[in-house]
């Protein structure tokens, strides 16, 4: 008992199987010819040795600048190593002075009694 305008079994089959097969086709359509697949494949080597040119001379030059930072925090690491040693040395040399001045002074009130 089928009604106008109603698919049967069959009909759905068929229309399945020129679906899948136009899909097939658009499918076959859309891939490259192998000489337009292989210059893509080379070009995209191409791109990717660029790439990885730039990327190792970003590289060098990252460790070089970070070679030259700590070249410089080390000298000034250096430095103010340098300073603090000459401020304890300015400074003990300062209390030696003050003793000195005192024992001084000292000598002198006990050289006039």
């Amino acid at each position: 008992m089928s009604f106008p305008g109603q698919q049967n079994f069959n009909d759905r089959l068929k229309a399945q199987r020129e679906a899948k097969l136009a899909m097939l086709e658009r499918a076959k359509e859309k891939q490259l010819d192998p000489k337009e697949k292989e210059r893509l494949l080379k070009e995209r080597a191409e791109r990717n040795k660029r790439r990885e040119e730039r990327e190792a001379k970003k590289e060098a030059e990252r460790k070089a600048k970070e070679a030259l930072i700590a070249e410089e925090k080390a000298e000034k690491e250096r430095k103010a190593k340098i300073a603090k040693e000459a401020a304890i040395k300015a400074q003990e040399e300062l209390k030696r002075a003050q003793k000195a001045r005192r024992d001084a002074k000292y000598a002198a009130r006990k050289n006039r009694r």
